[in-house]
């Protein structure tokens, strides 16, 4: 017994040592955002601030435009977590559930968008936005984000539908409820845990995107925070405090967004719902 509790005591340390370490940039990060450039200049970079610069929040969301970044970067990762969300659980209960020979193909169909990376097709999606006239809008940004988010919310989604027993279906249909009603009311209930997942996934490919961002877009009307806070760097001078805020606030939705979802990733999907 002494020597199990001495392990577990060496493992609890070993991992409050990791955990600090993990933590740490981001605690920098936070103390370089309350400094200003003579401070940073001046050499105290890893240390505490010797005054809190407060103000470097207040230039960044107003006089940085990073305000408007922020709430651009929502709207566009909030419709695209939703769209993909619907249609990926849609097309994957189809594939999950259909009994046709080509569905090994529709399946591989998909699963051919996870091989495609972004620097291949940024010209050929950009002549097309440019065609359709899409250039420099929300569209620009939301439509290739949704259709790179699908493949892999495919892939991950069919796997959760199959290992759902088809005699909750059969049920439901005795009961008198249609396809979209069973899909919707009892299916996508039992699958929250895979829907937390993909949207993680989703929001972060979102929300770090830069290439189709910086390519698609021009004016700061549609500009989002990775854009924004990239050209927050000048020509022969940066305030770096300022530039350090808007990290942080780019940061701290990704790290609220992760805690709200991580306990439903962490759940059982069907636990106690069929009975043997």
């Amino acid at each position: 017994m002494k020597k199990i509790k001495k392990y577990k005591c060496i493992l609890h340390i070993f991992l409050i040592a990791f955990a600090m370490i993990q933590l740490y940039p981001l605690v920098f990060l936070f103390f370089f955002s309350l400094k200003d450039n003579k401070e940073i200049y001046g050499g105290n970079i890893m240390g505490f601030p010797e005054k809190y610069h407060w103000s470097n929040y207040a230039n960044a969301l107003f006089h940085a435009n990073v305000g408007r970044y922020l709430l651009n970067s929502i709207f566009v990762t909030v419709i695209v977590i939703i769209v993909s969300g619907i249609l990926a659980c849609m097309v994957s209960y189809a594939i999950a559930r259909m009994t046709l020979k080509i569905n090994y193909f529709i399946k591989t169909f998909f699963s051919l968008g996870l091989m495609i990376p972004l620097h291949a097709v940024l010209l050929p999606v950009f002549i097309m936005l440019k065609k359709l006239k899409m250039l420099d809008s929300y569209q620009a940004l939301i439509v290739p984000y949704i259709a790179f988010a699908m493949p892999m919310a495919i892939f991950f989604m069919i796997g959760f539908f199959q290992t759902i027993p088809k005699e909750m279906e059969e049920s439901a249909y005795l009961d008198g409820c249609g396809i979209y009603q069973t899909f919707f009311r009892i299916m996508l209930p039992l699958v929250k845990p895979a829907i937390s997942t993909i949207s993680i996934f989703t929001f972060l490919s979102t929300w770090n995107e830069m290439m189709f961002a910086i390519t698609f877009t021009n004016s700061d009307k549609y500009r989002t925070l990775t854009v924004g806070i990239m050209q927050m760097v000048g020509k022969y001078t940066t305030d770096w405090g300022t530039m350090g805020a808007g990290l942080v606030i780019a940061t701290a939705p990704t790290i609220v967004f992760y805690l709200i979802f991580s306990k439903q990733i962490q759940s059982g999907m069907v636990s106690g719902a069929v009975k043997g």
